[in-house]
C-alpha cells in the first residue's frame, strides 16, 4: 500500500495492462493478496459478487522457489473454505495431513519429560489439519485468482482510499479510480488501512522469534507433529509431504529468546542440525538435515481495538495476531473470512447493503470475541510453559497428563482447535 507503484504497462490478471484500461465499480475491494485476502476473493468471485485485489507487490515473484522454506497447518474449517473458494484443487504439491500430535516438556538436550499429551486418529474423524507450503498455496491462490469470473487483481499497485457513508472511493497511482461498496483491509500487522482509520492497536512483546525452517529426516514422520515445550519458548516439528530428493520432509517452528534466536539461525548447517536434534526430546526423526532458507519473525501478539469502520473491515493479521504456540495464527484469520463472506454473499443474494453499519457489526461480534479468547488462550499458554520453574513444570507436565488420560476433553480440544 505505501510503496509507489511499479511504472505502468505491467501485466495484470488476465493479461490486462495497467495504461488505460478503466476499472468498473465493485461490490468489495480487498486491500492485501496475501493468503487471507486472495481467498476471500476467490470465494466472493465465486458466489457472483465483483471483487477487486489491489496489492503493492507483483503476485506471480511470490511463487519463486527461493521464497521457500516456510509452510501453513491448515485445520479442517479453513481447509473446508479453501475448497469452497476453488483454491484447493490448484495446489500443486500434496498437502501433508496431521493425524497424530505429540505434546511434550523438557530442557535441550535431554529427553522429554514421561508426562505428556498425545492426540491420535482415535480422537478425530478426519485429520487435524494439513500442512502446505508457502509457495504452494502461493500458486494455488495466483492460478485461482486468475479463473475465478468477476474479480480483478490490481498489483503492483499503491492505493489512497477514501470512505464516506455513501461507499468508498479507491484511487490508483497511475490516475484510475472506482468506488466500491466495502473495503476489506487485509494488508497485515503494520496495516496502513486500519491506522488511516484511527483504530487503535494493543501490542504484547514476548522477547521471543521464532526461527522458521525445513528439515529432511532419516526416518518417516508417518504425518505425526511434536509440540515440545521448552524454558526459552516452544519448539514444533510439523509433517510435510516428501519429494524424489528428500522423501521425509517436515517443518519446523522454533521460538527462542531473542538474541539467541538470531544466532542460532545464522549457523552452519551442521552445527544447526546438532542443535534442531537436541531440542527434539526425542530422536523419533533420526538425523536431521535443514534444507533451503531460514526465516527468523519477533514474536508479539497484538489485537486492533475494533474490527470495523465506516465502510471497512479488518480481516486476518490486520485485525489480529497471535504467538504461534497452537499454529492458529492463519486459521484466525481464514475464520475471520468465513463469517465476512457468508455475511456479504448472503447480502448480495437479498440485494442488501454490503457495507452497511449492521453487517459490520455482525461481523465484529461473530470474529472479535472468539479471537480475544485464542489470543488469551496462547498468551497465557505461553506464559505457563516458557520459564524453567519446577513448580509451573510440575504443575503444566501433570495437566498435560490429566488431559491426555481424558478421551472426551482431548476431542473437545481437537474439535476447537479443528475449527468444525
Amino acid at each position: 500500500m505505501h510503496q509507489s507503484a511499479h511504472k505502468k504497462g505491467n501485466t495484470l490478471a488476465g493479461g490486462e495492462h495497467a495504461a488505460g484500461t478503466p476499472i468498473a465499480d465493485v461490490d468489495v475491494c480487498i486491500v492485501g493478496a496475501g493468503p487471507v485476502g486472495a481467498t476471500l476473493a476467490c470465494r466472493l468471485g465465486r458466489a457472483g459478487l465483483k471483487v477487486a485485489v489491489i496489492d503493492r507487490l507483483a503476485l506471480a515473484p511470490m511463487e519463486h522457489p527461493d521464497l521457500d522454506g516456510r509452510a501453513y497447518a491448515i485445520a479442517a474449517g479453513p481447509k473446508e473454505f479453501l475448497e469452497a473458494a476453488g483454491v484447493w484443487d490448484y495446489l500443486p504439491e500434496p498437502a501433508c495431513p496431521i493425524e497424530d500430535i505429540l505434546v511434550t516438556d523438557g530442557r535441550p538436550g535431554e529427553p522429554a519429560s514421561s508426562l505428556f499429551l498425545e492426540f491420535t486418529r482415535e480422537d478425530a474423524t478426519q485429520p487435524f489439519g494439513w500442512m502446505i507450503g508457502a509457495r504452494s498455496l502461493r500458486v494455488a491462490l495466483n492460478a485461482c485468482l486468475e479463473n475465478v469470473p468477476g474479480v480483478r487483481v490490481l498489483a503492483p499497485a499503491d492505493a489512497t482510499v477514501t470512505r464516506k457513508a455513501e461507499g468508498a472511493h479507491i484511487r490508483l497511482a497511475d490516475g484510475r479510480s472506482f468506488g466500491a461498496r466495502l473495503i476489506v483491509a487485509a494488508d497485515g500487522r503494520k496495516s496502513r488501512l486500519r491506522s488511516d482509520a484511527g483504530i487503535g492497536l494493543t501490542r504484547l512483546p514476548y522477547g521471543q522469534t521464532a526461527i522458521v525452517c525445513t528439515i529432511a529426516h532419516e526416518f518417516p514422520h508417518d504425518n505425526s507433529a511434536l509440540e515440545h515445550f521448552l524454558p526459552a519458548g516452544p519448539f514444533a516439528q510439523l509433517p510435510l509431504a516428501g519429494t524424489a530428493e528428500h522423501p521425509y520432509l517436515s517443518a519446523i517452528v522454533w521460538s527462542d529468546k531473542d538474541g539467541l534466536a538470531q544466532r542460532f539461525a545464522a549457523l552452519p548447517d551442521d552445527v544447526f542440525a546438532r542443535q534442531l536434534e537436541k531440542r527434539m526430546g526425542t530422536n523419533r526423526l533420526g538425523h536431521v538435515t535443514p534444507v533451503g532458507r531460514r526465516w527468523t519473525y519477533p514474536l508479539s501478539a497484538q489485537y486492533a481495538q475494533r474490527y470495523t469502520a465506516e465502510r471497512m473491515v479488518l480481516v486476518g493479521d490486520a485485525a489480529h495476531g497471535i504467538h504461534p504456540i497452537a499454529g492458529q495464527g492463519l486459521n484466525l484469520g481464514y475464520r475471520d473470512i468465513i463469517h465476512l463472506a457468508a455475511l456479504l454473499i448472503e447480502a448480495h443474494e437479498q440485494g442488501q447493503d454490503m457495507g452497511s453499519p449492521a453487517l459490520l457489526a455482525r461481523y465484529q461480534a461473530a470474529c472479535r470475541p472468539a479471537n480475544m479468547l485464542m489470543l488469551a488462550a496462547t498468551d497465557a499458554l505461553d506464559r505457563l510453559f516458557s520459564n524453567d520453574n519446577p513448580v509451573l513444570r510440575l504443575a503444566r507436565d501433570i495437566g498435560i497428563a490429566g488431559v491426555h488420560r481424558i478421551p472426551a476433553l482431548r476431542r473437545a480440544f481437537v474439535r476447537h482447535a479443528m475449527g468444525v
